[in-house]
C-alpha cells in the first residue's frame, strides 16, 4: 500500500532530475528560471488542493497569504534599523544573531534582519492570521465562504498597494539572497540556476510528501468525509471545524513559504502577487488538474505556470486562466486528468442517437 503511494513521488523526483539534465545537455538551462518560479507557485497549489479537493472548502484569498509571506520577508530584510541600533530590543536582536549588516545600493551599511529570521517571522505571521480569520470564516459554506476569502484577499491587495512602506505600486526591491547553508542560497544569480531549481522543487517534494501522508491517514479520511457530507461527518463525531481550520492554516503556511522563497529568488515582490486574479489562477489550476487529484494539480500547475511565465499567453494571461476555469467547470468539472475519454464519447454518441430517434 505504502509503495503504491510513494512510487509516483519517486517517479516525480526522477523526472525533475531528468529535466535538469536535459536542459544542461541541450543548452536550454535558461528554462530552469521559469521552472523554478513555477515550483513556488506549485507549492501554493498543493496547499490549495488539500483545502478545496479534500476538505471541500473554497478559497479565493490564497494570493493574500503568498503576499504576506513575501512582503513581510522583503520588508524585514530591506528596512534599515541602523537609526535604532541603540534601542534595547534592536541590540538584543543583534546580539542574538537575528540581525546582520549589508551594503545598500550606494555602498552604505544597513542593519537588517537575517533572511532566515525574516522567513520564520513571515510564515508565523501568515499562520497566525489564517488561524484568526479561519475560525469565523470557515463556518460559512459555498459562495459565502468564497466571498469571505475574496474579501480577505482584496484587503491584503489594497494594503500592499497603498502602503508607502511596502513600496506602493512599485513593490519592494533589493531583497538580499536567502542563505540556507554556507554553500546553498536562494538567489536569482545565473550561476545558481541549478541549485535554485533543486531548492524550489525540493520544497514541492516535501509538501507533496506531507500531503500524501495526510491524505492517506485518519485525518485524510476525516477530510474526505467532510467534503462528501459535512453534516453526516459531524453526526459521526468528527470535529469538522477543527479539521477545516487546520487544513486552512496548513495551506496558508505553504503559500507563505512560497511567497518568501520566490521573493528572495526574484530579489523583490510587487502588488500583482496579491491580486485577485492570482487567487483565481490558483483555483483554476486546481480545477484543471482535478479538485481531489494532488498529482493532477502539480502537473497542470507546472505546465500552465511555465507557459505563462514564458509569455505564451501574452497580454491575455489573466483572460486565459479565467476562460480555463469557466470551461473546466462547464465541461470537465472533475478535471482534465480525471476525464474518461471513452465514457465521454459514449455519452456523446448516445445523446446523438437519442436525437436521431
Amino acid at each position: 500500500m505504502r509503495s503504491r503511494i510513494y512510487l509516483p513521488l519517486l517517479i516525480f523526483i526522477a523526472a525533475l532530475i531528468g529535466v535538469q539534465q536535459i536542459t544542461s545537455y541541450t543548452g536550454t538551462a535558461y528554462y530552469l528560471t521559469q521552472l523554478t518560479m513555477a515550483a513556488y507557485y506549485c507549492l501554493v497549489i498543493v496547499g490549495l488542493c488539500l483545502m478545496i479537493g479534500y476538505a471541500g472548502q473554497i478559497s479565493l484569498g490564497h494570493a493574500g497569504f503568498f503576499a504576506i509571506g513575501g512582503y513581510l520577508s522583503a520588508f524585514l530584510t530591506t528596512y534599515d534599523l541602523t537609526p535604532m541600533k541603540d534601542d534595547r530590543i534592536i541590540s538584543f536582536l543583534a546580539k542574538a544573531g537575528f540581525l546582520w549588516t549589508r551594503e545598500d545600493l550606494y555602498g552604505g551599511q544597513m542593519l537588517i534582519f537575517q533572511p532566515w529570521a525574516a522567513c520564520i517571522a513571515a510564515v508565523l505571521s501568515a499562520v497566525l492570521i489564517a488561524y484568526v480569520i479561519g475560525g469565523p470564516v470557515l463556518k460559512l459554506k459555498g459562495h459565502y465562504l468564497a466571498m469571505a476569502t475574496l474579501g480577505f484577499g482584496t484587503i491584503v491587495y489594497r494594503i500592499v498597494l497603498g502602503m508607502t512602506a511596502l513600496g506602493g505600486a512599485d513593490g519592494l526591491s533589493d531583497v538580499p539572497p536567502f542563505k540556507i547553508l554556507p554553500f546553498l542560497e536562494v538567489s536569482g544569480e545565473m550561476s545558481d540556476r541549478v541549485q535554485n531549481y533543486y531548492i524550489a522543487w525540493g520544497l514541492v517534494v516535501v509538501a507533496v510528501f506531507l500531503s500524501l501522508n495526510l491524505i492517506h491517514s485518519r485525518i485524510g479520511r476525516a477530510l474526505r468525509s467532510i467534503h462528501g457530507a459535512e453534516d453526516a461527518a459531524n453526526a459521526m463525531g468528527i470535529d469538522t471545524a477543527r479539521y477545516k481550520l487546520y487544513t486552512f492554516v496548513l495551506s496558508a503556511a505553504f503559500a507563505s513559504v512560497a511567497g518568501v522563497f520566490l521573493t528572495h529568488y526574484n530579489g523583490g515582490i510587487g502588488p500583482s502577487e496579491a491580486s485577485i486574479m492570482k487567487s483565481v489562477r490558483y483555483v483554476a489550476i486546481v480545477a484543471v488538474g482535478g479538485m481531489a487529484n494532488l498529482w493532477g494539480a502539480v502537473v497542470m500547475g507546472t505546465l500552465l505556470n511555465f507557459l505563462s511565465l514564458r509569455g505564451y499567453f501574452g497580454t491575455y494571461d489573466d483572460a486565459v486562466f479565467g476562460a480555463i476555469l469557466i470551461v473546466i467547470m462547464l465541461f470537465v468539472p472533475r478535471g482534465l486528468l480525471h476525464m474518461d475519454i471513452v465514457r465521454d464519447l459514449k455519452a456523446l454518441l448516445s445523446g446523438r442517437d437519442e436525437e436521431a430517434v
